[in-house]
C-alpha cells in the first residue's frame, strides 16, 4: 500500500488496509483498500454517520445497502459487506479497473455496431435481473458504466434505486431524479413513472451515444433540453443500420404506455445477434445486518475501529497497481473536450519539481481565483469563496511520489459543480504551466482554444 521513504502510513479499518482516495462528495469518500487476509484489492465507500443523521440520509443510506445486498449478477458491482465503527459507515465494494464506458469512447472514437450492442446486451440484461428483484436504478449514465479488467461491463452507484416500498398505491414511483440528457420524460413530468419504463428510457439514450459519439437530446437551456425529450425530438446519424434506427426509436417513445417493453428488446432481432445471457447462481441475502450498521449501543460487537498511524511529512509514494489503477486519468489530452456531455470530477498531473513548490505554486495560483486554501502536509483543500450553481466548489488535492523526483498531482472536485470545476482548473492550470512535466523534459505550455494542459 501507500508507504513513505521513512516508513509507512497506513490506516487500518477491520481486515482492510486504506490507500489513496478515489473519489469523494458531500456525505461520502470511497477510498482504494486491500484485503490483509486474502491480499484481494477493493474500494470502501465510507460515509460519516454525523452527516447522514443530519441531512435524514438514513433511508436513502439503508436503501442503498439493501440493493446492494439483493442484487448479485455478473454485470454489477459487488458488494461484499458492511462495517461500521462509532462515527462511520464502511461499504466494503469490488474494485474494477477498467475505467468507464465512456472513456472508451473519450480515447478510441464511438463503438462500431457489433460491440455497441454486446455492451447494449450486458446492460439490458443485468437492467432486467434488476427488476425482477424489484430494484430500480433511476440514474443509468456514464459514470455508472464501469469495465472490469477483462472489459466486462459493471453497473455501479444505486444510490438513487427504488425498492418496492417505494412503489406507492398508484403502482408508481414519484421522486424525480437522474441526469436531465439520460432521463425519461415521465419522470421529469413528476406525475409518477413505471421504473422500468424509465430505466429502459436511459438504455436507450446510452445505446445512441456509444454507437453516435454523442447525446440524442442536448441543449445548454434547460428548458430547451426537456422540450426536446418530451418531444423524443431527435436524428439517428446515417451511420446506424435500419434496424438499430427501429429499435433506439421504440425505446426512446416518449409515451410510456407505447414504449417497448425489456422484454420486447430481449426478443428484437437486432438485440438477439450473438446474445448470450450470463450464467450464475442467485444467492439467498439476509439483510439482517443492514440495521446493525446504525446500532449506536456502546458495546456493539458489530463496531470497528479505525486505526491510524501518524501520517509522514512527506508526499505518499504510490506503488505500481495504485498507479495503473489511475493510468486512463494520466493522460489529460481530452480533459476539456465536451464530449457527450460527459464532464470529469477529477484529474491529474505529472511534475519534476519538488513537492513543496508544487504546494506553493498551487496555492499562489488559486488565490487569486477567489479560493480558500488549507493545507495538511501534502494534501490541499481549495475551497470557492462564491457560491456556484451547487454551493461554494471545493476541490480536494493530494500530491503522490510515483518514482524518485517524480509526483503525481490529484485534483477531485469534492463538492459543487463538476462544470465550474473544469472552469476553475482551466484557469488554474495558465499558473501551473511551468511546473507539469512531460516527457521530453519541457514544460507545458497552454493548449489550444482553452483546452488546459495537455500533455503530448
Amino acid at each position: 500500500m501507500a508507504s513513505s521513504a521513512s516508513g509507512s502510513s497506513r490506516t487500518r479499518v477491520g481486515k482492510y488496509e486504506l490507500g489513496r482516495t478515489l473519489g469523494e462528495g458531500s456525505f461520502a469518500k470511497v477510498k482504494f483498500a486491500r484485503n490483509l487476509e486474502t491480499g484481494e484489492n477493493v474500494a470502501i465507500k465510507i460515509l460519516n454517520k454525523e452527516k447522514v443523521l443530519k441531512h435524514k440520509m438514513i433511508g436513502q443510506i439503508k436503501r442503498e445497502i439493501s440493493t446492494m445486498k439483493l442484487i448479485r449478477h455478473p454485470n454489477v458491482i459487488r458488494m461484499y459487506e458492511v462495517m461500521a465503527s462509532k462515527t462511520k459507515i464502511y461499504i466494503v465494494l469490488e474494485f474494477v479497473t477498467g475505467g468507464e464506458l465512456f472513456d472508451k469512447i473519450s480515447t478510441r472514437g464511438r463503438f462500431k455496431e457489433d460491440e455497441a450492442r454486446k455492451y447494449f446486451q450486458q446492460l439490458i440484461n443485468t437492467v432486467d435481473y434488476c427488476h425482477s428483484r424489484g430494484v430500480f436504478h433511476r440514474d443509468l449514465k456514464p459514470e455508472n458504466l464501469l469495465l472490469d479488467a477483462n472489459g466486462v461491463l459493471k453497473v455501479s452507484d444505486f444510490g438513487l434505486s427504488a425498492l418496492p416500498q417505494q412503489v406507492r398505491e398508484d403502482g408508481l414511483l414519484h421522486t424525480t431524479c437522474g441526469t436531465p440528457n439520460y432521463v425519461a420524460p415521465e419522470v421529469i413530468n413528476n406525475k409518477g413513472y413505471d421504473g422500468a419504463k424509465a430505466d429502459l428510457w436511459s438504455c436507450g439514450v446510452i445505446l445512441f451515444v456509444i454507437m453516435a459519439g454523442f447525446l440524442p437530446f442536448e441543449d445548454s437551456n434547460l428548458m430547451a433540453l426537456y422540450k426536446k425529450i418530451f418531444k423524443a425530438d431527435f436524428t439517428c446519424p446515417p451511420w446506424f443500420s435500419s434496424s438499430v434506427k427501429k429499435l433506439i426509436k421504440r425505446i426512446l417513445d416518449p409515451n410510456p404506455s407505447t414504449r417497448i417493453t425489456i422484454a420486447e428488446v430481449i426478443e428484437n432481432d437486432w438485440f438477439k445477434k450473438g446474445y448470450k445471457p450470463p450464467k450464475f447462481e442467485q444467492a439467498d441475502v439476509s439483510l439482517d445486518d443492514v440495521e446493525a450498521i446504525f446500532d449506536e449501543s456502546e458495546d456493539s460487537r458489530n463496531l470497528v475501529v479505525e486505526r491510524r498511524e501518524e501520517q509522514p511529512a512527506m508526499p505518499v509514494t504510490m506503488n505500481a497497481f495504485e498507479l495503473i489503477s489511475t493510468s486512463m486519468g494520466l493522460n489529460l489530452g481530452s480533459l476539456f473536450e465536451k464530449q457527450m456531455g460527459l464532464v470529469k470530477r477529477e484529474t491529474r498531473f505529472t511534475s519534476r519539481c519538488p513537492a513543496k513548490e508544487i504546494i506553493s505554486k498551487i496555492e499562489e495560483a488559486a488565490v487569486p481565483l477567489g479560493f480558500d486554501v488549507k493545507k495538511n502536509n501534502y494534501k490541499m483543500k481549495l475551497q470557492g469563496e462564491k457560491t456556484g450553481r451547487k454551493g461554494h466548489l471545493s476541490v480536494a488535492t493530494e500530491i503522490f511520489e510515483v518514482a524518485p523526483s517524480l509526483y503525481m498531482v490529484e485534483l477531485r472536485k469534492s463538492g459543487g459543480d463538476t462544470l465550474e470545476f473544469h472552469k476553475f482548473y482551466n484557469n488554474l492550470s495558465i499558473g501551473l504551466k511551468d511546473i507539469v512535466w512531460r516527457s521530453d523534459g519541457q514544460t507545458i505550455e497552454q493548449g489550444n482554444e482553452g483546452a488546459g494542459i495537455v500533455p503530448s
